[in-house]
């Protein structure tokens, strides 16, 4: 049965203790308002605006190394997941309840599979039918 997946997220991990801050900065550099400054009412996530053709831009509050990592949506997890592992990558981790999983490219970069993140799905909508 086919699946569908895209890339969703730009991800800027930082390794900040004020969030807020590191929002109104990339704010300011990429030209793009913030959306929220916290998403999900933990301090955990910022996110800028961004149109709907265009990747979402999150900032996420993190412990290790800043960085910036890619999030793929998809509309079928485990079959995306199966997909990347055929191509080489690895899966790292994911957490109890399943909403993403975290894997490794065979050249190092980590990356997320994460359920749908907008409605409707939009343009750039690949179809596998593996």
């Amino acid at each position: 049965m086919p699946h569908h997946s895209r890339l969703s997220t730009l991800v800027l991990d930082c390794r900040v203790d004020d969030l807020r801050a590191a929002a109104d900065f990339w704010s300011a550099a990429l030209g793009k308002p913030v959306q929220s400054h916290d998403e999900d009412g933990d301090g955990r996530y910022a996110r800028l605006h961004s149109a709907d053709d265009e990747p979402i831009l999150l900032l996420q509050k993190v412990d290790h190394d800043s960085r910036i990592h890619l999030d793929i949506e998809t509309d079928d997890l485990e079959a995306e997941v199966a997909r990347l592992r055929r191509l080489g990558a690895t899966e790292v981790s994911r957490p109890h309840d399943g909403r993403w999983v975290v894997m490794q490219a065979p050249s190092g970069h980590r990356f997320c599979v994460v359920r749908p993140q907008r409605t409707p799905s939009g343009p750039h909508l690949n179809r596998w039918d593996e």
